[in-house]
């Protein structure tokens, strides 16, 4: 199961690549992946003891990702993979060739069936809640897939914000029921049920836990209030649209009530609120459906009612209504399949899905008319088709039931059973029928692929219409019940229910037209939608006016504000503290008050600086001299990491300063000197004081006692530092991995005005010149000796002015050695000081020093690999390792060691965790790059092309060369000058 999971991730990576080489028809290798899967769900029918397979996660913390195929999950994986299968194949002639966003579009897709499928096994918890929100994010993609539609993103963003929202509160609920049931294993939960649980934990805890799940479940299923998000995800591809009506998405809500209900359909509040809520979604939802005229929006609100439907019957939790919601979900994900795939065939060829514009569609493709008539009159509950099975049963389950819930469920099904036929009618007269005075559509032939889902799914409606027998078989091992699903039970009360029901919806159908009058004459209608969007509308003025008060553009009033709400919460907390230590030590040697007697000052000395790079420079002492710290106090590791970090922080400062004033303007800041004073040293007080008693409270023996120990014997390294990294802490390191990238990419994106993609712009893409003539780039001129080689590739493009020869030469010399050396820390940093993260910023050092000496061409030419490709290539790294760690061992990120003796080498051991760290030194080094992108090359481009504007427009107005060659040394002056006197809070 677990691999078959994988399977579909792995497919989704390289669909992109299958679609260059195969283009549309890519589609069919991809629907390999979940034919694969079908074909393994139908050999895999479970028996008394389900399939189970439990991969270890972590298992210190009991944490496991367990798959189960039982019935339910068997019934559901078929449909999950089967249909998904059909819709793989009928997207291979639904999509125009060429399309250069079908492998985008394929990736997730098949990303989104995976997820599906995985929710579907999952049988613990969290394992579940990680699939169920991994298709609520595959949903967002595929809905806004054509992000150019400004519908598609609002419907795309509406759905995300919806079923997320949910989502959150399922996750609180889960939370809750596994922390009461001690388990988050879901069948020993469901056997536990209510109110076994109640011995484990209050009834009110538990029933909040319950209500929170199924808000979650309501959210994802479309029911009320939530169900308006659906219609409007109809802006997706129609492949999309049968995909999440019929096998995924919108089911997971319904799958969780059916997994749930026969351990905690008595828990106060289950029926009563998922009735309430079902009921009114029927009838909402059919309602809404007569009043569509686009064939998709009469199919989502038909969908909205009979999920509707679904959960009524789903909730009850009885041996008999279950087998009747079974039934009824097989029977709507076959007719809703076709139903869909048939009107993107009747888009495809008549461009318009508006019924009003529609005619003669069935003369014009006649076997398409019969797929499509067969699948409408199962929906409708027509004898002789599953959608009858389904619907008996649901009609005679309710009335053996025989409480007052059954039947007042019974009736409001009833009602919008007749609201099915009708717009069932609506939708076949609306495709196919012909119309006075509308243009008939010409003859159509859609090709076996576009018809070969939709006459495969009719088929199975008819064939299990006739002899629901083989999955009557199934349904029997998921419940023990009485009832049977047959064509005939004879003369009875459900049958009476089933004629009632046709015939009022025939009624329907014949005073259609005086329904839509009165459907038009009907005032104070609440639209949901419209709600929807004034509430967002509301939050965005409520976002705006806290905003408009609290982000004033004030640096100093930002800190502030943080300040002294750190002073109140953490003062208090100090105050109530009744824990004090006995003595404080000062100082532990001589050295830390060495150290203090430099760094105290330089800190002061940063405050009162007025110049920018005066105050980075003194900033930096403080930094240097924590280096020193680090060093006395016997961290090496420490103290490289240190030094290596505060020399970048230099230089980055340096690069951003250049778009900056030179001296610091008067802060905007209404506090005096005086209040700031105040606040900044009570803060630094409070920090002493509190980190004294925390460390004076410590009872328990530190684990860092132990870490030694650890990391030689359990990590096979002799730097505690690294190991812990790469080892005993390696899911910290991975999280603030994950932390670096995303903040690359976010900062980036802010300098980067148009877009970040692409690779560096190198000497033999574009020779420089226009800017040339300014000061920042010079092309060789025959003054200068062209013939001889340059120390560095682009030393030549620098102008004289900028061009330092001693640097270029120091950095010929010490650049490769600086990449061997950061190398040699890589793989040295188990033992010794070093490490991936060391290492990395090593390398980005010596790109640093490339790119001081010879320009962006030059370090062009240095890079050629995007950042972008080095971080993701480095979390890959990282994940895979961690993922490895469950093949080689018992647990993700489980290291594993090899040693042996090597000839001439010696000696040497080798494992999984250089691997890991490997990865962290190509995100490192990506940062750097990125970094040296953004704020280093992005500004050359800026400012070569602020000072090129600037020449010509002194150009135009007749100023003479000379003039032109000063632009630099003009722009450095008017970057000092100040406005401190006329715009109060800054400079320019």
């Amino acid at each position: 199961m677990g691999a078959f999971i994988c399977a579909f991730f792995v497919a989704a990576l390289i669909a992109p690549w299958l679609f260059k080489l195969l283009g549309r028809n890519a589609f069919g290798l991809l629907a390999l992946v979940p034919a694969g899967a079908f074909v393994y769900s139908v050999l895999s029918v479970p028996g008394q003891t389900p399939r189970t397979q439990d991969v270890h996660w972590l298992p210190a913390l009991g944490m496991s990702l367990v798959l189960r195929m039982d019935a339910l999950s068997w019934l559901m994986s078929l449909l999950v993979t089967g249909v998904g299968a059909l819709v793989f194949v009928y997207c291979m002639r639904y999509f125009e060739r060429g399309d250069p966003t079908l492998g985008n579009f394929a990736a997730k897709f098949t990303a989104f069936a995976g997820m599906m499928y995985g929710l579907v096994l999952a049988d613990e918890l969290l394992t579940m809640f990680i699939f169920w929100e991994g298709t609520t994010v595959f949903s967002y993609l595929l809905v806004g897939h054509n992000a150019a539609r400004r519908a598609a993103r609002r419907a795309a963003l509406q759905a995300l914000l919806i079923t997320t929202a949910g989502g959150l509160a399922m996750l609180i609920g889960m939370i809750i029921l596994q922390t009461v049931a001690g388990t988050g294993r879901i069948s020993m939960i469901v056997s536990l049920g209510y109110p076994g649980l109640t011995v484990h934990g209050p009834p009110g805890v538990i029933i909040t836990a319950i209500v929170l799940i199924l808000i979650g479940a309501v959210s994802k299923s479309a029911l009320l209030p939530f169900h308006f998000w659906l219609p409007g995800a109809m802006a997706a591809p129609t492949p999309v649209s049968a995909y999440l009506h019929a096998a995924a998405m919108v089911k997971a809500g319904i799958y969780l009530v059916l997994r749930l209900a026969p351990g905690f359909a008595a828990t106060p509040g289950w029926l009563p609120l998922l009735l309430i809520l079902g009921v009114t979604t029927v009838l909402v939802g059919g309602y809404q459906a007569l009043k569509q005229f686009d064939l998709k929006s009469i199919l989502a609100y038909g969908t909205v009612s009979q999920l509707g439907i679904l959960t009524v019957i789903s909730a009850f939790g009885t041996p008999d209504t279950t087998k009747a919601a079974l039934a009824m979900l097989l029977s709507h994900s076959l007719f809703k399949c076709v139903l869909f795939l048939a009107t993107g065939i009747i888009d495809h060829h008549a461009g318009t899905r508006d019924i009003r514009k529609l005619s003669g569609f069935g003369r014009a493709c006649p076997t398409l008319t019969v797929a499509t008539v067969i699948a409408a009159a199962s929906m409708a509950g027509i004898p002789l088709l599953y959608g009858f099975i389904a619907k008996e049963a649901l009609y005679s389950t309710l009335l053996s039931t025989g409480t007052k819930e059954s039947i007042m469920a019974l009736i409001g099904l009833v009602a919008g059973s007749v609201l099915t036929l009708a717009y069932a009618w609506r939708f076949v007269t609306g495709a196919f029928a012909v119309k006075p005075g509308v243009a008939r559509i010409a003859p159509a032939h859609p090709g076996a692929l576009l018809l070969a889902a939709p006459l495969i799914l009719a088929a199975a409606i008819v064939v299990l219409g006739l002899n629901p027998a083989p999955f009557e078989a199934l349904f029997a091992t998921v419940v023990h019940s009485d009832y049977h699903l047959a064509l005939w039970h004879g003369i009875e009360p459900a049958l009476g229910l089933s004629a009632l029901t046709i015939a009022l919806g025939v009624a329907l159908c014949v005073f259609s037209k005086q329904v839509a009058v009165f459907q038009s004459a009907a005032a104070g209608e609440w639209n949901f939608t419209r709600g929807y969007r004034r509430t967002i509308e509301l939050l965005e003025d409520f976002a705006a006016f806290v905003t408009a008060r609290t982000q004033r553009g004030s640096l100093p009033f930002y800190q502030a504000v943080i300040y002294l709400v750190a002073l109140g919460a953490l003062g208090v907390t100090l105050l109530a503290n009744d824990t004090w230590p006995e003595s404080i030590r000062v100082a532990d040697s001589w050295q830390q008050v060495l150290l203090a007697a430099v760094m105290i000052p330089a800190a002061i000395a940063a405050c009162v600086a007025q110049k920018r790079f005066a105050a980075v420079v003194i900033v930096g002492i403080t930094g240097y001299g924590m280096v020193a710290f680090f060093a006395f106090q016997g961290a090496p590791d420490l103290a490289l990491t240190q030094v290596l970090v505060e020399s970048i922080t230099l230089v980055v400062f340096v690069l951003v300063l250049r778009r900056l004033p030179r001296r610091i303007g008067s802060p905007g800041s209404r506090a005096t000197p005086a209040i700031r004073l105040l606040i900044g040293a009570a803060f630094g007080v409070l920090t002493m004081v509190l980190t004294a008693v925390a460390m004076g409270a410590r009872s328990a023996t530190p684990i860092s006692q132990k870490w030694g120990e650890l990391a030689y014997e359990g990590g096979h390294g002799k730097n505690i530092v690294n190991v812990a990294l790469v080892d005993m802490r390696a899911w910290d390191t991975m999280g603030e991995l994950s932390v670096v990238v995303v903040a690359a990419i976010g900062i980036s994106s802010l300098i980067f005005v148009r877009s970040r993609e692409g690779t560096l712009e190198r000497m033999s893409t574009r020779r420089p010149h226009g800017v040339a003539r300014i000061a920042t780039v010079a092309e060789p001129t025959p003054s200068q000796d062209v013939r001889r080689n340059a120390w560095l590739l682009a030393g030549r493009t620098l102008a004289p002015g900028n061009r330092s020869i001693i640097l270029e030469v120091v950095v010929r010399l010490i650049f490769h050695l600086m990449l061997v050396f950061s190398v040699y820390l890589l793989f040295a940093g188990h033992n010794l000081p070093g490490g991936g993260f060391a290492a990395g910023l090593v390398a980005g050092l010596a790109l640093i020093a490339r790119y001081l000496a010879g320009g962006r061409f030059e370090l062009a030419e240095a890079v050629r690999i995007d950042a972008g490709i080095l971080m993701g290539a480095g979390m890959l790294t990282t994940g895979l390792t961690a993922l490895g760690g469950m093949l080689w061992g018992d647990a993700i990120l489980e290291s594993a060691y090899w040693q042996a003796d090597v000839p001439i080498l010696g000696h040497l051991s080798f494992g999984t965790s250089t691997i890991f760290d490997i990865g962290v030194y190509l995100v490192v080094i990506g940062l750097m790059i990125d970094i040296l992108r953004a704020i280093g090359v992005e500004v050359d481009v800026h400012q070569e092309q602020d000072e090129a504007r600037l020449a010509e427009s002194l150009a135009t107005t007749g100023i003479g060369a000379g003039a032109r060659r000063r632009i630099p040394a003009l722009l450095g002056r008017i970057d000092d000058f100040d406005v401190d006197d006329t715009e109060k809070g800054g400079s320019l």
